[in-house]
């Protein structure tokens, strides 16, 4: 299938949305995981310590509700995070709930790679156009903002 065909599909004609947005999603995560290789971080751990550095301390449930992600597939990516000393879980607020925080080492991991995540957003904007990846930008976060989970 050419690009023009690609990016032309349709419903009617049997292309499949859900399938189409999760194949570009990889393809995009590949692109950012090549950036932050440097760092030690994959695009999914980089966006979850990003996110925890933007929230401050805040409940499991809550960083999975911003992330868009089920509190099981949280806890599963942040698993790695806490072994590897960049997120520590401590008691919430009220001893029943969990608090997550960024330790001192996953600030620091943080701030040494939003250097390389610049890059990956401006290669992206270099092969996909600027405008273009604003455009999708908004449109994935109307999905979010009218789809039901």
């Amino acid at each position: 299938m050419d690009e023009e065909r690609a990016v032309t599909a349709s419903a009617s004609d049997g292309a499949c949305h859900c399938l189409a947005v999760r194949q570009g999603a990889r393809q995009l995560t590949r692109l950012y995981d090549r950036h932050l290789a440097p760092t030690g971080l994959r695009a999914t751990q980089y966006a979850l310590l990003r996110r925890l550095s933007r929230l401050g301390p805040v409940s499991i449930n809550a960083l999975a509700e911003a992330m868009v992600m089920d509190r099981t597939t949280m806890g599963r990516a942040l698993r790695p995070l806490q072994r590897t000393g960049l997120v520590a879980i401590d008691p919430g607020p009220d001893g029943r709930t969990r608090a997550l925080r960024l330790t001192d080492d996953g600030r620091t991991r943080v701030a040494s790679a939003v250097p390389f995540w610049r890059e990956a957003q401006a290669a992206f904007e270099a092969q996909y156009g600027a405008q273009r990846a604003q455009d999708l930008n908004a449109a994935m976060a109307r999905v979010v903002a009218t789809v039901p989970g």
